[in-house]
């Protein structure tokens, strides 16, 4: 079983103000330093536990691929350690030591042995790694002719040819085709399941809130927020927009989930609410009942365009379904401060059974990214139940007509 354990890790860079400061300190060792550090990562501490599974989120440059390669050993830390137990299977940057010149068969044997295998076990496994990246009569030919799907698709056959007691996935994947990708996480859920300790740094939120136990945000170089992977998606969508003057908070609800809420606060819901067809509130709904969800705001100053959206998400936080005022036509304009405003959705919950929340967005078009005034995750938590439906499978009640005809 392998584990991973970050303690005090940092990177950091020296920056020299010319050439001739780096030749002068570099000839003249005892003179004061002339260069600055500038620090990538700083006081990274976490654990990834035998069989856990962790997902690593973050904005383009917040040092998501640094701290895997330091992990992985690639790069050197400038300060604390990386202790790792177990066989280590990694796929960092795309076709990393893969050579060029070199058929895709040569490469697979060198990079094979660069994870530990012998020549005699690669050969071994060399017809799974042909099948699973499906490449056909290419696996003979240099890798410069291969397209960068191609260059995925062997590199992650041969890192994952052999269950490694670890495997950590940079966003490699995030090139391969729909196919591929489909059937890559398809084989990182089967060693899940059979105890492979996974660390994955993904922009697909999908993908984080199925696969992973735990998320770590990073944010400028630092560990920003650790915890459920719903919880930290919540939180890196509002970051998402701060730079909006916006305030971003964060509430342990009654049932322990972490709330997350931010915007401005130009606009505000006040309730969220959810009512059968008569009005009557309701928590429990059954498959395919008329619901109305009742959304009262307000406006605490002028606003030249107001936009109300909101989604459904399923337990692990996906969302269900989402639409907002805009996409709609139903966009209000010139809203004057203080006014007080009732929203009335009504849908039947054609949901299959299980616990659903609700967000609600307030903005100024169809994004939360030019003008969020208030985005509210976990307003309102609801339970749908199947009391006289037939069975079915899945988050969605869509009944159909079965024709059966003999030929």
């Amino acid at each position: 079983m392998g584990t991973i354990t970050v303690s005090n890790l940092g990177k950091a860079y020296k920056q020299y103000p010319t050439r001739w400061a780096r030749l002068a300190e570099w000839l003249i060792p005892f003179q004061p330093q002339r260069h600055t550090l500038k620090w990538v990562l700083q006081g990274i501490n976490f654990t990834v536990n035998p069989g856990e599974a962790v997902g690593i989120i973050g904005i383009n440059g917040a040092g998501k691929s640094t701290l895997l390669k330091m992990i992985t050993g690639t790069t050197q830390p400038t300060t604390g350690s990386v202790r790792m137990t177990g066989r280590v299977a990694a796929m960092l940057e795309l076709g990393m030591g893969f050579h060029p010149d070199f058929t895709g068969r040569q490469n697979a044997f060198m990079a094979g042995q660069l994870l530990g295998y012998s020549v005699e076990e690669i050969a071994r496994l060399m017809p799974g790694i042909e099948a699973f990246a499906e490449i056909g009569d290419y696996i003979d030919q240099p890798v410069r002719v291969y397209s960068s799907g191609m260059q995925m698709r062997l590199a992650f056959s041969v890192a994952t040819a052999h269950r490694p007691d670890i495997l950590i996935v940079d966003e490699a994947l995030s090139v391969g085709d729909a196919y591929f990708v489909h059937k890559s996480f398809a084989r990182i859920k089967q060693f899940r399941e059979e105890g492979t300790t996974l660390l994955i740094v993904s922009h697909d939120k999908g993908a984080i809130q199925s696969i992973c136990d735990r998320a770590i945000l990073l944010n400028a170089g630092r560990l920003a927020m650790e915890g459920e992977p719903e919880a930290v998606m919540d939180y890196y969508n509002a970051m998402l927009a701060d730079n909006q003057n916006q305030s971003v908070q964060t509430v342990l609800r009654d049932d322990g989930k972490i709330q997350t809420v931010s915007g401005t606060g130009q606009a505000k819901t006040t309730q969220v609410s959810l009512h059968d067809r008569n009005g009557n509130p309701v928590e429990v709904v059954d498959v395919g009942q008329e619901i109305i969800l009742r959304i009262d705001a307000c406006t605490t100053s002028d606003i030249e365009q107001l936009v109300m959206g909101y989604g459904i998400k399923d337990r692990l936080g996906h969302v269900v379904y989402g639409t907002n005022t805009h996409l709609k036509g139903q966009v209000l304009t010139k809203v004057r401060s203080g006014t007080k405003l009732r929203y009335e959705v009504r849908f039947p919950a054609n949901l299959g059974p299980g616990t659903y929340s609700i967000q609600t967005a307030l903005t100024s078009s169809d994004t939360h990214l030019i003008n969020n005034y208030e985005w509210k995750d976990l307003a309102l938590v609801f339970s749908v139940v199947n009391i006289n439906k037939p069975h079915f499978a899945g988050l969605a009640w869509i009944d159909p007509t079965i024709e059966v005809e003999l030929l």
